[in-house]
Order: C-alpha cells, then structure tokens, then sequence
C-alpha cells in the first residue's frame, strides 16, 4: 500500500501520506486506531478482510478481542453516516471480518490545512461540567474504546489549551483511540471553578469520582502525569473497586527531601522555585526541566506560557507548588490492589527516574518501564514509545475479582466517663448518635459499637478529621467527654469498621488523648496535604505490639497553616 496514495469514495477522501480524513465540509475527526482500519479495508477494495487479519494489521503483538474491532468499525460509521444495516462503505460478513464495497477513485492528496510540519486535525470538542460539591469540574470525552481511561495532568491545566499544542493533541488523539479518554481540570485551575483554598488530594478523588458519575463511568483505568501521580495512587487504593487499572508517568512519592528519599528536592529549593514563579510567571517558567528537547522552540516557549497564564494565577500557582511538597504517599503505595504501570524517563529533570522506580518497587505487582529521552512532560520527545506501553498494558489487562482490601481512615470515639466510673448507658446512646449523625454528615461509610468505644470508617482522612473535631465539640457541649482517634491502613471492605489492626491503631491513639482531644497518627497527616489543619507533635508511641513506635500528633481546633507542628 502505498503512503502517497489518496482515495475518493462517497464523497469523502482519505489520505495515506497524511493519515487525515475529509469530507464536503472539512476535516472529519476520526480516533487513530479507527482511522487504521478504515485505511486498511480502503486500501483492499472488494476484499473480504478477516477479523483475525484485521487485528493483526492494527494491533500487532497485542492480544485483543472482537470488542475493540467492533468499535474502531462503529466509529468508522458514524463519522461517515454508513448503516450497519443498509451499508454504503463497510460491509460486515457475520463472524468472518469486514469488506470495503464503496466505489474508490484516486484522488489529489488533501492539502494541509496548517502550514506546519505539525499539522493535525484538532477535534471540535464540546466542554461539559460535573458537580463536585459546590464546585464545577469541567471536563471532555473522546474515543469510544473498550475501556474508559482517566486522564489526571500534573500542575496545572486548561482543557482548551491542551488541543492547542499539536504534539499534546497527537498524544492525548492517540489515547482516544483505545479507550473513552476522559479529560478534566482540576478545582482551582483551567476551566474548572476558582476556589478560596486549594484542594486536598482527597477532594481531587471527589472531583474524579463525579466527572466518572457525570460520563457514566462505573469504573476506569486512571493515568496520572507528575503530580497527578500521588492522587492517582490515593484512589486506587480507596476505590478499588472503580479502578480498573493505574498508570503513572513520571512520578513521585514524596515532594520533599528526607534521609530516606534522597531524591526530592529541599525545602529551600522549592521555595526557590515559589519566587521564580512570581517573579516570572507570564512566561515559559520551567520548560528547560519539563521539556529541554524542544525548550528553544519559540512556537512551544510560547504556547507553554500561555497554557501556564490560563491553568492558574501566580498565587495559585505557588500554593499548588507548595501543598505538593506536602504530599507523601509511601504508606499508600503497598495497599494498591489493582494492575499498575509506572513509566519514568531516564533523563528526566524534573523528577528523577530514581523516584519512578521506588514508587513502583512498592506497589505489588506493579510493572516498572524506563524509557529514553529527558523531557518531564509525557507528550515531549519520543510519545509513541511511551504510547505503546500504555496501549500494550490497557489491553492485557484482565477482568480481575473485586477486590476486599481498600484504603480507610478509622475514627475511634472513645468515652471517657467521670471520676473513673462506668460511662452510663444513657451517656453511651447520646454519644453514639452524635457519632451516628456526624459520620453521615461528613460522608462516613459505617459505625460499629463496641463498649465504650465507637468507630466509623471513611474514604478521605481530611473528613474524617473534621468529623471527630464535629463529634469532639457537640461532646464538650453536652458535657459528655470523649477523646478521638485516627489512623488511615488497609481495611477489608467485608468487615466492619472496629475490625482489624487499622481499628486498634485508632483505638489506641484515641487512648493517649485528653477530653475534647482529636489525635491522629503520622500516616493521616501525610495524607491531608493542603487541607489548613493544625497539627501538633504528642511524640512518639508504640501503637501496635512489635511494630516501630510512630509520631502521633493532635489536631488543631480550627484551620491553621499546613504542617506537622
């Protein structure tokens, strides 16, 4: 087949040389994959081509089902208004394959519309919104592939301004073609609503679970870019049973340097990098780390700084880049049940490819690629390598038993009586109920009884802090003390809240607590990263039999500054 050739049929031409598909009223969008089998059956007029055939010519090495096919050829329809039914173009012989019955004539290769070595169709994509809470997430969807992929950008983002890069839109198009790619700006950046105080990784995880309710997405594969690796990560192991599979792309654990993660930048640095920001935000801040094969190209330094200008203001900007060096999600990382893929760049500058492979090392079972190249940002350099993994990983992915182990914070109310007397059962009840209402309230999963001791579980340990400041305070005001305990682990999904060693631990940091004290363990605080609580160091405890004593600390009474005291 040759690649100079252009057909016409039916009033639409297709170009082999530039891969591009146009009607009487311009360029049609079309997902890559289906694009191939349209220029494969063209390319064979009159031919039955087999299904085996056909999926061997597109997907080659890859093991795939009719499914995909069947989509790529739905697809193909669509855009062309052909009738699976009363067919003009694409004839389907049941159970054999596929053959092309238009009339075809060659044709003068289709002119492109850009004057660029770059030129691409962008798609005309509309932008929709999901409610979050009280905040609008705007999000777009793409493709009709088998399997639905969350795409999660680091940094900031403007869902327009991603189309405007032609390398960007090649590679999220490309995606499209395996999957119904799902894009969205986070809250706080692009097109998604500003908001008083940056979010938690925790309501990222609200944001995506309402865009994946807005598309009618049960569950999905999530792919997580720098940053939006950590919060990829988060709600995997929370929503497992959403998650159909995790890939990550130049990640990290931990934004900051530590004896034990020697890879992260200082502190000092990272507030170096806070007052370039403001001192030159407006312009490409940062591209010779994220991008340094194409940092000199005018068209891109322009492109990135204006993409930066419409993602975030300079203030938001450094308090995102702030409330990232906050974030640790090691203790995360080996409660992740689902099929992982992490891929990191040898060269790259912006995050070290040391941190990809400790993230991966953590995670069970997960599969770790190094690729070539220096650049931080996935659609820079050499994409189609980093592509193919994605696509090769998507696709050998199978259906899995739902998993019984989810990440949960557990709040354990325990009561504390008077003057070392027996708690009465008419204080129990009242206590009880205030810990029934305010677990609903704050979006808690369940309560169980035990004793003098109360617990509820819950998916984002921001919220189940609050809710034991909520229950502490209406305690205190009844007269009724109490001291409240948390600690986020893996839990099974199958047993109540009070079961299992992450219930002990709470149970026994709410021990170490003073009335009207909410105490949480180290793990809960590297999980709240922007979240303004106050937290103050109690020091160090042994909180389960023969495990390392850890660092407990007690919540503030209201929001303060980030920190761990």
């Amino acid at each position: 087949m040759s690649s100079e050739r252009c057909f016409s049929f039916e009033g639409f031409q297709l170009d082999l040389g530039s891969g591009r598909l146009s009607g009487n009223a311009g360029p049609i969008a079309i997902a890559p994959k289906a694009l191939a089998v349209l220029e494969y059956l063209a390319a064979r007029p009159g031919q039955l081509i087999s299904k085996d055939e056909l999926l061997g010519a597109v997907w080659p090495g890859v093991f795939l089902g009719d499914s995909a096919l069947k989509v790529c050829v739905s697809e193909i329809r669509r855009a062309l208004g052909d009738d699976a039914k009363s067919p003009r173009i694409i004839e389907t012989a049941h159970r054999r394959g596929y053959r092309f019955i238009a009339a075809i004539t060659d044709a003068p290769s289709i002119a492109p519309s850009i004057e660029s070595p770059h030129a691409f169709t962008v798609p005309s994509l509309p932008v929709h919104y999901a409610r979050s809470g009280d905040v609008n997430i705007a999000y777009q969807v793409l493709g009709s592939g088998p399997i639905d992929l969350v795409f999660v950008m680091g940094w900031v983002s403007h869902l327009e301004y991603f189309w405007k890069e032609p390398s960007f839109a090649r590679f999220l198009s490309r995606l499209a073609g395996f999957s119904r790619l799902i894009l969205f700006d986070k809250r706080g950046t692009g097109l998604s609503d500003r908001v008083a105080h940056l979010p938690t990784l925790e309501e990222r995880m609200d944001d995506v679970r309402a865009v994946m309710n807005a598309v009618g997405s049960r569950r999905a594969a999530l792919l997580g870019v720098s940053e939006g690796g950590p919060m990829c990560s988060l709600f995997a192991a929370t929503h497992p049973d959403k998650t159909e599979a995790l890939i990550m792309v130049g990640t990290y654990a931990r934004r900051l340097w530590a004896p034990d993660y020697p890879w992260a930048p200082t502190q000092e640095e990272r507030e170096a990098f806070c007052r370039e920001i403001l001192d030159h935000w407006g312009g490409p801040v940062g591209i010779e780390a994220r991008a340094p094969s194409i940092a000199g190209d005018p068209a891109f330094r322009d492109w990135w700084a204006a993409y930066l200008r419409m993602g975030a203001s300079p203030a938001a900007a450094v308090a995102l880049t702030r409330m990232n060096a906050e974030i640790d999600v090691r203790h995360v990382l080996p409660t992740i049940k689902v099929p992982t893929l992490v891929m990191h760049r040898a060269g790259d500058r912006t995050l070290r490819v040391e941190e990809g492979r400790y993230v991966a090392s953590l995670i069970p079972g997960a599969h770790f690629v190094e690729l070539g190249g220096d650049d931080h940002l996935p659609f820079v350099g050499d994409q189609e390598a980093l592509l193919d993994q994605i696509e090769r990983f998507l696709t050998e992915t199978r259906t899995r038993a739902e998993a019984r182990q989810v990440l949960a914070t557990i709040l354990c109310v325990r009561m504390l009586g008077r003057d070392a007397t027996p708690v009465p059962i008419a204080d129990v009840d009242r206590i009880h109920a205030i810990v029934a209402e305010e677990t609903q309230r704050f979006s808690g999963t369940d309560t169980q009884r035990e004793a003098e001791r109360i617990f509820a579980a819950f998916d984002g340990p921001a919220r189940a802090i609050r809710c034991g400041q909520a229950i502490a305070a209406r305690s205190e005001r009844d007269g009724l003390p109490v001291s409240v305990g948390l600690h986020t682990g893996e839990c099974d999904r199958t047993a109540g809240p009070g079961d299992g060693l992450v219930a002990a631990i709470a149970a026994r940091v709410a021990s170490l607590g003073r009335s009207g004290d909410v105490l949480v363990s180290r793990t809960v605080v590297d999980l709240v990263a922007g979240s303004r609580l106050d937290f103050r160091d109690r020091g160090m405890h042994a909180l389960a039999d023969g495990q390392t004593p850890r660092r407990v600390f007690a919540v503030g009474a209201g929001p303060g500054p980030p920190g761990a005291g």
